[in-house]
């Protein structure tokens, strides 16, 4: 009889939809699965909540629940209910559900890891969903064209809402505080990871800062783990204009000593841009073409595609 085989242990990261879209993927390939989510947001239910209750934004965490959650019935249930949001116009309009019970958790047990631990046990997730950083963290942002009167002037905007609806040009992010402390448990699941796996998402506002948190960095750079990024289908907002290329240029800029094993992208992005290959080999990485477009052409990545695109790449 031959040797069971274990399933391999995989990391992603990322936010809000993106994110979701990963997870969605790798759940098909593994159980053994991690979700290291950024903790900037600071708009909408999120936003409120932090403000309030000086917490970290819950949103793109619980997204990342979500998109755990069993597919079955009581799964699919479970993970609507956390999507659901209140209406009316009253105080507690326009909040997620799964926000106010995260939030409610996190006050109730004073750890963050600890709460949404107790989420994923009462949902019954496949994986583990843990915060990039122990502190909830602003983006700022140095953007040049915000001005229409000055298209050359170079501004500062502050705050993962705002700039990511920008529609000027995104020149460089940071982190406040600039060197945040990292959860012990997202730094440990990245250096036992087989696999780590970054994008796709907004680029500016949740792929990159992951490379921006110290101890977290350190562990993407130092893990014997594959290493994969999954680029988008089309520019977001934040990276309007920018060529498949542009986006790996601006993620070395930021990270130096970045170096990545696999570079996933849609046949639809990576057309017409000829750098894109060298610059994915200045990373040290393969580039994979692909087609991982939901089949009705929506820029929205197919969950079924890129598994088998994962697949592939891991049991490589």
């Amino acid at each position: 009889m031959s040797p069971r085989r274990i399933s391999p242990a995989v990391v992603a990261f990322g936010g809000g939809h993106g994110l979701y879209a990963s997870l969605q993927a790798l759940r098909y390939l593994t159980p053994r699965l991690t979700a290291v989510v950024t903790v900037a947001d600071d708009g909408g239910s999120s936003g409120r909540l932090r403000q309030e209750f000086d917490i970290l934004p819950p949103g793109d965490l619980r997204m990342a629940l979500a998109a755990l959650c069993g597919d079955d019935e009581v799964g699919r249930t479970w993970a609507d209910v956390l999507q659901s949001r209140f209406g009316g116009s009253g105080p507690l309009a326009g909040h997620a559900i799964g926000n106010l019970l995260i939030a409610g958790l996190w006050q109730r047990l004073g750890d963050p890891v600890a709460g949404l631990d107790l989420v994923g046990e009462l949902l019954r997730i496949q994986g583990r969903v843990l915060p990039m950083a122990a502190v909830p963290l602003v983006i700022e942002a140095d953007v040049v064209g915000v001005d229409a009167g000055d298209p050359d002037e170079e501004s500062v905007l502050r705050g993962q809402a705002t700039v990511a609806k920008t529609s000027g040009d995104v020149r460089a992010v940071r982190l406040v505080p600039p060197d945040p402390p990292a959860r012990h448990e997202s730094v440990a699941s990245v250096l036992a990871a087989d696999h780590v796996v970054l994008g796709p998402g907004s680029w500016f506002t949740s792929v990159i800062p992951h490379l921006l948190v110290p101890e977290l960095a350190e562990a993407i750079l130092t893990t014997r783990a594959q290493r994969i990024l999954t680029m988008n289908l089309v520019p977001a907002d934040e990276t309007h204009g920018f060529p498949a290329s542009r986006h790996l240029e601006v993620l070395a800029d930021h990270c130096p000593r970045l170096r990545l094993d696999v570079v996933v992208v849609d046949p639809s992005f990576a057309v017409d841009d000829p750098p894109l290959e060298r610059f994915a080999r200045s990373l040290g990485a393969r580039l994979v073409v692909e087609n991982v477009r939901m089949r009705d052409g929506s820029p929205r990545h197919d969950p079924h595609r890129l598994a088998a695109v994962y697949a592939e790449l891991m049991n490589q």
